[in-house]
């Protein structure tokens, strides 16, 4: 079986900040694709890879994750900026809880750690599992509504999005959707992280309660702020109105290392 990995982008950056980005439960680390621009005018940008058929649980996937990032640093001390979507964002938390001095800042968009107060979801996990492939293939397109809201996508994100959900095996989606049954993080350890915590919410999700999650988050934290998505559906970075990097710069997030000095309206459009 192969291990978890970082995408990288053409350009290294190894003098900017560095920028983990942990996927969804499709796990491929291609979803930040109209993220990318914007975010590569001012840091170094990974995307971490889970292979399709990777069953490893959260604490040794956080271990693997933590062990990717130091091997990026290798030595050069610079900020690291952790963002985690949906999945990915319990993912963070589990990595930020395990290595909380590894990280300057912490994003979270839409977090799937409201998981278990969906009820229907955990039900439709057991059914899926005696399924056969076919209909767990066309079960998971048919779930695509819920995921995202297509009219603010474009065609080519939303093509993305169908081919990303469509890869993940029905064996490992069920393993998936076990893990965020299970997902614990005790609230005394999210209250040791110190670093500024931007947690984005769509109030348009139609999949997981994020809205009330994100606010519920925030007081779990000791040092974090809540953006709201007005229009958006869970899968909000794949949207045309919404772009991360000028999220973090209106709301202050961003540090002197992470605004460059000329950044072009394209490039952060």
């Amino acid at each position: 079986m192969s291990h978890p990995c970082f995408l990288t982008p053409k350009t290294l950056k190894p003098n900017c900040p560095l920028f983990v980005f942990l996927p969804g439960m499709d796990g491929t680390g291609q979803l930040l694709r109209a993220q990318t621009e914007g975010l590569e005018a001012a840091f170094d940008v990974r995307c971490l890879a889970i292979p399709p058929d990777d069953l490893t649980g959260w604490d040794e996937l956080a271990q693997q994750v933590t062990d990717l990032i130091k091997g990026e640093l290798a030595g050069n001390q610079r900020s690291v900026y952790l963002c985690g979507e949906s999945f990915g964002g319990c993912l963070a938390m589990k990595v930020a809880v395990l290595a909380p001095d590894l990280f300057h800042r912490i994003i979270l968009v839409n977090p799937a750690s409201s998981f278990n107060r969906r009820p229907w979801i955990a039900w439709g996990s057991q059914i899926s599992r005696y399924l056969p492939e076919v209909a767990y293939r066309f079960s998971s397109v048919t779930f695509l509504p819920l995921l995202a809201s297509f009219d603010r996508i474009a065609d080519v994100d939303r093509q993305a999005l169908i081919q990303a959900v469509r890869s993940v095996p029905q064996k490992t989606s069920i393993w998936r959707m076990a893990l965020l049954h299970q997902f614990r993080v005790p609230q005394q350890q999210l209250k040791q992280l110190t670093q500024p915590t931007l947690i984005i919410a769509s109030a348009e999700d139609r999949l997981l309660p994020s809205l009330p999650e994100a606010y519920r988050l925030k007081r779990a934290f000791r040092n974090a702020n809540v953006v709201i998505l007005p229009e958006s559906g869970h899968s909000c970075l794949l949207e045309n109105e919404v772009n991360l990097y000028d999220i973090m710069k209106t709301h202050g997030f961003l540090d002197e290392h992470s605004v460059p000095t000329q950044v072009s309206s394209a490039a952060v459009g």
